[in-house]
């Protein structure tokens, strides 16, 4: 069994913020952190640190520009250990809210010493639930005033229905006798559903479904995808007062089981649901919002390895239907040293709703007993509007980026520079528009085009349903290597050529400056130009980008297809749920690229 010995936490300076020892005689935070800083940038969530007495092993992780540092000199297994640090920033952010500082835990020490002893009891891992932790550890001042003004409970139970009027234990039971009533024991105030806090309620009852997925594509220069990924993750709030039991029903095109691989779950997912009829989730959530489940996708699918074969089926190899591309065009000009960028842009991101698409109140299909939430031929609202009660329905407007309409948010366009580019003269935007920069000693180009500029450029497609194409280009410029035309960087341009006369010597220098066209042994007529100019290109291919990223988010679509078919409350399992309760429903779909999609050349 894994052993938490101890937790340090330090601050973006590295200075220690906190350090708390559970069991054993573990290396002070003091000794650890300079064996941790001494490994080069960036270093591994796992190093090994044999100087220590015992040998260490040292696991971290970083959170909001904190950094988490749990040592172990036993045999652990390493993804409990990580797990229980993100568990940790997540529990920190959850009481003193996000994003996590240093002054927050120092100005909050009582409430994360509460914390820590609470989640490791003498180094096992207990209680990392922060619904379950909220019923044993109160809310900081701050945060449990703010939660009492809008009504909800930012303490504990116990403190929840506070009385003056003396109280004596009574005789007949294990109650506490308050003015001939009884109230209930502390035993009876502990959530029977460990993530779950006891004696929820709500005023509004409202539950969201929010799926959010993340683009991992790598195009080769020929245009072919080598690698196409989405990972995905569906994020749930819920905001139902008692015990609701809860039945999540997703699909996609190509159907769960051949689509979705390394599904993962919330404890309180229910496996053997899931075994049994993939796509279904039945769950007693955790109060508020929490990740629900996360799951990769293959979009180039079974045929991934078409795309490497050479024979004449290869032409059928999957093509991606995502909604921004680019390449880059390198060695251009007669010394090699322009680039350009091309950007290809998805019509179908357009923000233009598809024909036949539907738009009103959505249908209930929920049964007796249950309430649902339903797709439509229209398909769902992708900015969570919602009609509560027995249905969900589409946005009653044609408003962008909902799934009948997904809109291209502000795109940007990285292209990381190699080590020798001095300077980038000459970056110009020819088509498109939008905005490129470089600053002297950056590492790259950041080309920005707003939403507004992006629906313009659809704007040019006029229907065709072809896609647009923006450009950008530029002049990289290196050091200056004099007499260097084998290899390196060179000067760009101004060059004064020399030759060597072979002749007796004369009183005048043996050194000359040459006709521009005049030809001699050595040769600078046209073929000799053309010769060093095919050196010049050739020696400045080490200051060529090698790649070009995107970045983008587009609401109303994923790349997998995943959508949500209904959701729907278990009445009978269900507890503390008034009768006629019909939760307000809405669901979102987000598909994200931080410099995912990446054209290499």
């Amino acid at each position: 069994m894994s052993a938490i010995e101890a937790l340090y936490i330090f601050d973006e300076h590295n200075t220690p913020l906190l350090e708390h020892t559970y069991t054993g005689r573990p290396p002070p935070g003091s000794t650890v952190l300079p064996l941790y800083l001494a490994h080069t940038s960036p270093r591994p969530s796992l190093i090994y640190l044999p100087s220590t007495n015992p040998p260490t092993l040292l696991y971290s992780i970083i959170q909001d520009q904190l950094l988490f540092l749990a040592p172990c000199s036993r045999d652990t297994e390493p993804l409990q250990v990580l797990e229980f640090l993100h568990r940790v920033a997540d529990v920190l952010e959850d009481f003193l809210g996000a994003p996590l500082l240093a002054s927050k835990i120092e100005s909050n020490y009582d409430v994360v010493a509460q914390l820590l002893g609470e989640m490791v009891d003498g180094g096992v891992i207990a209680n990392t639930e922060p619904n379950a932790l909220r019923d044993v550890v109160e809310a900081p001042s701050s945060m449990r005033n703010l939660l009492g003004a809008v009504g909800l409970p930012g303490t504990t139970p116990s403190s929840l229905n506070p009385s003056t009027t003396p109280f004596s234990l009574s005789s007949r039971g294990p109650s506490l006798s308050i003015s001939g009533r009884t109230s209930p024991t502390p035993a009876q105030t502990i959530s029977p559903v460990p993530w779950r806090r006891a004696n929820v309620r709500h005023t509004s009852n409202e539950l969201y479904v929010d799926i959010i997925e993340t683009l991992s594509v790598t195009i080769a220069p020929s245009g072919r995808p080598l690698a196409a990924l989405a990972n995905g993750s569906i994020a749930f709030t819920a905001k139902v007062s008692g015990i609701p039991d809860l039945l999540l029903h997703i699909a996609c095109p190509g159907g769960i089981n051949n689509t979705l691989s390394l599904p993962v779950f919330h404890p309180c997912v229910r496996l053997n649901r899931w075994r049994d009829r993939p796509g279904e989730l039945s769950f007693v959530p955790p109060d508020g919002r929490f990740v629900l489940a996360g799951y990769e996708v293959d979009l180039l699918g079974p045929r991934a390895l078409d795309a490497f074969s050479t024979d004449a089926k290869a032409a059928a190899a999957p093509k991606l239907n995502i909604p921004a591309t680019a390449a880059i065009a390198t060695s251009l000009g007669p010394t090699g040293v322009d680039f350009e960028v091309r950007l290809t842009l998805n019509a179908r991101f357009a923000g233009k709703p598809k024909k036949g698409s539907q738009s009103g109140s959505g249908i209930g299909s929920g049964s007796a007993g249950s309430s649902s939430i339903s797709r439509q031929a229209g398909g769902l609202s992708a900015v969570g509007m919602g009609i509560g009660g027995a249905g969900f329905g589409v946005s009653s407007s044609s408003s962008k980026g909902t799934s009948s309409s997904p809109t291209i948010e502000e795109l940007v366009v990285h292209v990381p520079l190699p080590a020798g580019v001095k300077n980038v003269a000459d970056l110009r935007v020819v088509k498109g528009g939008g905005d490129a920069g470089y600053a002297p000693g950056d590492r790259s180009i950041e080309w920005r085009l707003s939403s507004r500029e992006i629906a313009a450029l659809m704007a040019l497609d006029r229907g065709a349903g072809q896609g647009v194409l923006a450009t950008l280009r530029g002049t990289v410029v290196g050091d200056v290597d004099e007499g260097n035309t084998e290899g390196g960087p060179v000067r760009l341009g101004g060059e004064q050529r020399w030759e060597y006369d072979e002749g007796p010597a004369s009183p005048a220098s043996s050194l000359a400056p040459a006709e521009p066209n005049s030809n001699s042994k050595r040769g600078f007529g046209d073929e000799g130009i053309a010769a060093a100019d095919a050196r010049r290109v050739k020696a400045n291919k080490v200051l060529m980008p090698s790649c070009v990223t995107v970045s983008f988010s587009v609401k109303g679509w994923l790349a997998s297809g995943v959508r949500v078919e209904s959701l729907s409350i278990d009445a009978k399992r269900s507890k503390g749920i008034g009768a006629g309760v019909q939760p307000y429903k809405g669901v979102k779909y987000v598909c994200v690229s931080r410099k995912g999609v990446e054209g290499r050349c």
